[in-house]
C-alpha cells in the first residue's frame, strides 16, 4: 500500500491532538465538527481518517498511553535516581490527564482491541519496571503495586463534577507530590488491605 502523504499525516496528528484537548475539556461526546474546527481541518478530513467517534477515541487513548510509555522509558534510562525517575513519570503522566480519558473506554469499547491491548500492556510493563527499580533501591515502600499508582493518577487527574472548581488543574501536581511522599520508604504506617493490581480492575471492571 502507498505510504500516506506528509500532509495527511500532519492532519491526522492535528485531529488527534485537538480531540484529546476537547475530550479532556468536555468529554467524549463533543461534536466532531468542533474537533475539526479546532484542528483546522474540514469535517470530511476527520471522517477520512476515522470512520466514527469510537475509532477516534481509541486512537486518542492509544496515543496518550504511547506518549506516557515513551516518557517512562526515557526516565528509566536517563535518571539515575530510581525514585526520582518514578516521580518524574507520575508528573508527566498527570499532564496527559489520563484520568479524564481512560473512563471513555468503558463506554462500549472492546477491552481486547489489539491496539488498545498492546498500548496498555506496554505501559503496564514499563510502570512495573519503574516501581520495581525504586523498590529494589530501598526507596519505595513495600505493599504497593502498579494498580495503586494508577488509581491515584486516575483519581487526581479526573475533573471534578460540575464547574465550580475552575482552578482544579493547579492543585494536581501538588497533591500528586503528597501522594508520592507517602510511597517512599521507610513507611510511616501499614497499609490496610491488599495491593491493587491491574488484573483486579480488568476482572471486576
Amino acid at each position: 500500500m502507498p505510504r500516506p502523504r506528509a500532509d495527511a499525516l500532519r492532519n491526522r496528528e492535528r485531529i488527534i491532538t485537538a480531540a484529546r484537548e476537547m475530550f479532556v475539556e468536555s468529554g467524549a461526546q463533543v461534536p466532531l465538527d468542533e474537533i475539526a474546527r479546532r484542528a483546522g481541518v474540514g469535517n470530511a478530513t476527520v471522517y477520512r481518517h476515522f470512520a466514527d467517534r469510537n475509532e477516534l477515541v481509541r486512537e486518542v487513548v492509544c496515543s496518550v498511553m504511547d506518549r506516557i510509555s515513551a516518557a517512562a522509558e526515557r526516565f528509566a534510562s536517563e535518571e539515575p535516581d530510581a525514585f526520582q525517575a518514578l516521580r518524574d513519570f507520575v508528573h508527566t503522566a498527570a499532564d496527559e490527564r489520563i484520568g479524564a480519558l481512560c473512563p471513555m473506554l468503558s463506554e462500549g469499547f472492546d477491552r481486547e482491541d489489539p491496539d488498545l491491548l498492546a498500548s496498555r500492556q506496554r505501559l503496564e510493563r514499563l510502570v512495573d519496571a519503574l516501581m520495581r527499580r525504586a523498590r529494589e533501591s530501598g526507596q519505595l515502600r513495600e505493599g504497593v503495586a502498579v494498580g495503586d499508582l494508577m488509581v491515584a493518577l486516575s483519581q487526581l487527574t479526573r475533573p471534578l463534577p460540575g464547574t465550580a472548581c475552575l482552578n482544579f488543574d493547579r492543585f494536581v501536581h501538588r497533591h500528586l507530590q503528597l501522594f508520592l511522599d507517602g510511597l517512599q520508604a521507610p513507611a510511616r504506617s501499614e497499609l490496610p488491605g491488599a495491593p491493587a493490581t491491574l488484573e483486579d480492575f480488568r476482572r471486576h471492571g
